[in-house]
């Protein structure tokens, strides 16, 4: 089985091929973006294998129909980049990674907490320029504090283990309410109760319409002042001129992103010589109290595993035509 690896790098192709063991998957790797001008490079295979930032539009898909592939394979759980009903009338299944480690995002978002709270960033920086002064680098007590996990999956569990663990009380939305969460000692809530009750707002929901810009300047008026919020789900969940006019009154204290609506020409690549054409982007970073990572959240050495070993089973399993268990629309 011929596939076509798009936005590939090199710990891409390395778990791919140490999860191809049995050589029944051929691949080749291309470090470009899938899209409308990129999408001929699948002629010659049977399946397309794409990340985050690959757009499967209805174009491309019916590119990839005209070009022979019969199968679209994510390496990633999200899939609000591809066109599902442009696919299913092409006949062409689209399978994913649902789980590949929600302890590796799940962790991340703690790591941006933390640091936001205790300012490690700046705390760092100011001892290896011999400054050991206190000032500015205030944090407070977690134990106590109120965190609402909006989404909660199996990413949103993890949190609230972690946040449980801590001393916090945690509330949490979501529209099916999970005994298992609440046996915990997570308090179900409206969204509203969680946006409005909440020290630390965290976003563990897929990208959908209905989810695009949960986030907004409405949202953000209800919640506390000084409000963390954190981001590591999808970056099109926030509105993000809405939060920088809230970082500028001061509404929000601390903002950590892993995504960014507009990531995809910026992420994943190496920038730093070149001048950032994002005004919007530039604008955010500019604030000391908010944190920015390269939508790195699901990058461990687990999660790489997981990701290749569950994409290989899915091409495989397409190969001897048996039943997708992880395909998205069926």
């Amino acid at each position: 089985m011929r596939v076509a690896v798009f936005s590939t790098k090199p710990y891409d192709e390395k778990s791919l091929l140490a999860a191809n063991q049995d050589g029944l998957v051929q691949f080749t790797f291309h470090r470009t973006r899938l899209d409308q001008n990129s999408y001929t490079l699948s002629s010659n295979h049977d399946a397309i294998c794409a990340f985050v930032n690959d757009q499967l539009s209805s174009k491309v898909i019916q590119g990839l129909k005209e070009h022979g592939i019969r199968l679209i394979a994510l390496r990633c759980a999200g899939y609000n980049n591809v066109d599902l009903k442009a696919a299913q009338s092409s006949g062409i299944p689209v399978v994913r990674v649902p789980a590949y480690s929600p302890h590796a995002v799940a962790e991340h978002t703690v790591a941006l907490i933390l640091a936001l709270n205790r300012k490690l960033i700046h705390a760092s920086q100011r001892v290896r320029e011999s400054n050991f002064s206190l000032d500015g680098l205030l944090g407070f007590d977690l134990h106590g504090r109120t965190v609402g996990l909006i989404g909660t999956g199996k990413i949103g569990m993890v949190v609230a283990k972690i946040m449980l663990g801590f001393g916090c009380r945690v509330l949490a939305y979501d529209k099916i309410l999970s005994p298992e969460i609440e046996r915990m000692g997570v308090q179900f809530a409206t969204l509203s109760e969680v946006i409005r009750q909440s020290h630390i707002i965290s976003l563990h929901v897929p990208l959908i319409p209905e989810t695009l810009h949960l986030v907004n300047a409405q949202a953000i008026a209800q919640m506390r002042d000084g409000v963390m919020l954190v981001n590591t789900s999808r970056g099109g969940l926030i509105d993000t001129p809405a939060i920088i006019d809230g970082l500028k009154s001061g509404k929000i204290g601390y903002v950590g992103l892993d995504v960014y609506e507009e990531e995809a020409a910026l992420f994943f690549e190496d920038k730093s010589r070149e001048i950032l054409q994002d005004d919007i982007f530039a604008r955010l970073l500019t604030f000391s109290n908010v944190i920015v990572t390269g939508h790195q959240a699901f990058f461990t050495e687990e999660a790489l595993h997981n990701i290749a070993t569950t994409t290989v089973r899915n091409l495989v399993m397409f190969k001897e035509a048996r039943h997708l268990e992880n395909q998205i629309l069926k």
